[in-house]
């Protein structure tokens, strides 16, 4: 009995005819596109965008170069290298984030024990030549001074989840 049923909804191509009708049905609602860069899409506050190192009030660097956020990311894309300053602590001299590379897994923030690299909220960006894909320090300092209160706002709304 079976058989004969399948072979007759074959022969009679409901499921097509199925999938047409549910295409004639959305065809006359509204549709849901956004026109994108005058509407944005509503963003989740853990978004994980574009990466950017934090400052103290006083402005020093954060980083203490302890390298857990290049040994804790899976795709590799984090290159540190450290030296010792004068006073006896640890600073990085070189910070480099493979963007091409990164999966935005948000590790290196979860991982940093100063909450000194973060990941903003930032999805619009571009690179136009060769080599701009791998962001240095001076370029993830400037981005965290730029977006500070943001970073800082956004840290507080989570801080209960964390």
């Amino acid at each position: 009995m079976s058989k004969l049923t399948s072979w007759f909804r074959g022969l009679l191509l409901l499921e097509l005819l199925a999938g047409m009708w549910l295409t004639l049905k959305y065809l006359f609602r509204p549709k849901y596109t956004l026109m994108y860069p005058m509407e944005k899409t509503p963003q989740s506050p853990r978004f994980r965008g574009l990466h950017a190192l934090r400052r103290y009030p006083n402005g020093e660097e954060r980083c203490i170069a302890c390298k857990l956020c290049e040994a804790v990311c899976p795709a590799l894309a984090i290159t540190i290298d450290s030296e010792q300053r004068a006073d006896g602590t640890r600073r990085t001299t070189r910070y480099d984030i493979d963007l091409f590379k990164c999966i935005f897994c948000g590790f290196c923030e979860e991982s940093c024990p100063v909450d000194s690299i973060v990941e903003t909220h930032v999805l619009e960006y571009h690179f136009e030549n060769r080599g701009e894909n791998i962001v240095n320090k001076q370029q993830l300092l400037a981005i965290g001074d730029r977006l500070e209160t943001e970073i800082a706002e956004r840290r507080a709304a989570d801080a209960a989840f964390r």
